[in-house]
């Protein structure tokens, strides 16, 4: 990110990165079919009244968010449709002038998970299932969290859904603090001082998230006080979308660079390339889909690279803020240090990062380093003229200690591979060796003395690049690493090709 930041140093105001969209779930213990058995006998009731006895607290939930949004003097909204709750949210507040408390109460019939009663071998029993039942939606402007809802379905387990979004709560910590800034929807166009705020930023992940999201499932779910007084909610993470902002000082300033961005990014970066940014290194064993989408939206557009549930995203905000996104939904792709037991010992190590709340730091960490690392590869987007001459100085050969070194045909199909192998997303985090350059070259070769030879071949190709700077040996090691030149040289030449040699083909063919 740095690269990318002094390269554009003229045009930047500041940068900002931190949570954006954050939804958290909260699961009593009763969430599975043989805990709620166990509740229910605890009330000294037989499983033949567990829809009686549902139903009787459900009403009671209902009638709490009619109560709820009647003490406040908000509306209690029933949504027939597919509307879009956060806009009307938004809408009403902005009507009604609302700055701070209950916005308003929605409810809608959708699916969640739930049980039914089926029959046994001796008498009913439970089983987990979806099924759909009336959703509560509270929405508030929260003092310090800003704009954010609360969902819970009135029907058992009453699991929670909580969403947030961590610009709001930032904004609340600078005017706390005397930090001017000018905030549009959940983007920062401008920040007084970057600085101070990406320390505030950086704070988020400290709070103590359990006691605070109890403090707002107690508003919703009066249960908590009675019949299920003797509970707490588990919270985890069900998805957390952290973003790093490059704040340009007009739109006007943003505009061409972007679309040379889009440009290298749809072109240059193949989607498994770029998601091992993520800090994943696809090998053989590897299973999921991984690709890139590409799509237009008001009033610019944006590109998405996905493996499997994660990704990262690339668009404008607003025309003058550049945002990179990284979107966790299935965090066991990651690793976070913890205790846990391998081949039957427990020890301090890597291990798989699961859901709970309490790696919401390690969430942030891997994030960020995936922008990082993405805006990093970005920095090879120059000033498109600069690039395509310095394309000249790879045709010529040179003289290196007296001997001479052929030079590039950017047409060549084994000089293109060869640039594409060495830009290999996977690259940039541990570098590459010659036989990783072999085998993206020439993988159906699998004899020995064949192998040799390439593996000679391959040394030579490399030392091709190397007398021209655009790779560089890592120190202590057999493994290279492609220089800043390399990167802007090599994928401007692989943008052509992509671009306008393969468009003429297509021409020339039709």
């Amino acid at each position: 990110m740095k690269t990318f930041i002094e390269k554009h140093t003229q045009k930047i105001t500041g940068t900002i990165a931190c949570f954006d969209r954050l939804i958290f779930k909260g699961y009593l213990p009763i969430s599975w079919a043989e805990s709620m058995e166990r509740f229910i006998a605890s009330r000294g009731l037989l499983i033949k009244d567990f829809k009686p006895f549902v139903l009787k607290e459900s009403e009671r939930l209902k009638e709490h968010g009619r109560a709820f949004a009647e003490a406040a003097g908000r509306p209690y909204i029933p949504l027939a449709g597919r509307e879009r709750k956060e806009k009307e949210a938004r809408s009403i507040a902005k009507r009604d002038n609302i700055t701070e408390g209950l916005i308003c109460v929605f409810t809608a019939v959708e699916a969640c998970q739930s049980f039914k009663m089926v029959p046994g071998e001796k008498r009913p029993r439970l089983i987990n299932a979806q099924r759909k039942c009336l959703c509560l939606y509270f929405y508030f402007i929260d003092r310090e969290f800003g704009f954010m809802h609360v969902r819970v379905p009135t029907w058992f387990p009453f699991t929670i859904q909580i969403y947030l979004n961590s610009h709001e709560w930032l904004a609340y910590k600078m005017n706390q603090s005397g930090i001017r800034y000018t905030k549009l929807e959940n983007a920062f166009l401008w920040i007084d001082d970057p600085r101070r705020a990406q320390r505030f930023a950086n704070r988020f992940v400290e709070k103590q998230w359990p006691r605070i999201l109890d403090r707002f499932a107690r508003k919703v779910n009066p249960l908590l006080s009675d019949s299920l007084q003797s509970m707490g909610y588990y919270w985890i993470i069900e998805q957390a979308e952290y973003a790093t902002d490059v704040m340009f000082k007009d739109r006007l300033t943003l505009r061409p660079l972007y679309q040379e961005l889009l440009r290298h990014a749809t072109l240059c970066f193949g989607a498994e390339d770029v998601l091992t940014f993520l800090g994943r290194k696809l090998h053989w064993a590897f299973e999921g889909e991984v690709g890139n989408d590409y799509k237009k939206r008001s009033p610019g557009a944006r590109v998405k690279h996905r493996m499997k549930d994660n990704g990262i995203k690339m668009y404008d905000k607003h025309g003058s803020v550049l945002r990179i996104e990284t979107v966790i939904n299935r965090p066991y792709e990651f690793r976070v240090r913890r205790r846990g037991r391998r081949k039957g010992q427990e020890i301090t190590g890597w291990f798989p990062m699961a859901k709970g709340v309490a790696n919401l730091y390690r969430y942030a960490e891997v994030s960020q380093a995936a922008n990082t690392r993405y805006l990093d590869a970005l920095a090879a987007v120059d000033d498109p003229g600069k690039a395509q001459k310095d394309l000249l100085s790879l045709a010529p050969s040179v003289r290196r200690n007296g001997r001479s070194h052929r030079g590039f045909n950017p047409f060549s199909k084994l000089d293109l591979g060869l640039f594409s192998a060495v830009l290999r997303g996977e690259n940039t985090i541990m570098g590459f060796r010659n036989s990783d350059i072999r085998q993206q070259l020439f993988p159906a070769v699998q004899e020995p003395v064949k192998i040799r030879q390439l593996a000679s071949r391959v040394s030579r190709l490399l030392k091709l690049l190397h007398v021209r700077q655009l790779i560089a040996k890592i120190p202590r090691s057999h493994r290279w690493r492609v220089t800043q030149k390399g990167h802007a040289i090599l994928s401007s030449i692989i943008m052509l090709h992509n671009d306008y040699y393969q468009k003429n083909l297509i021409c020339q063919q039709g």
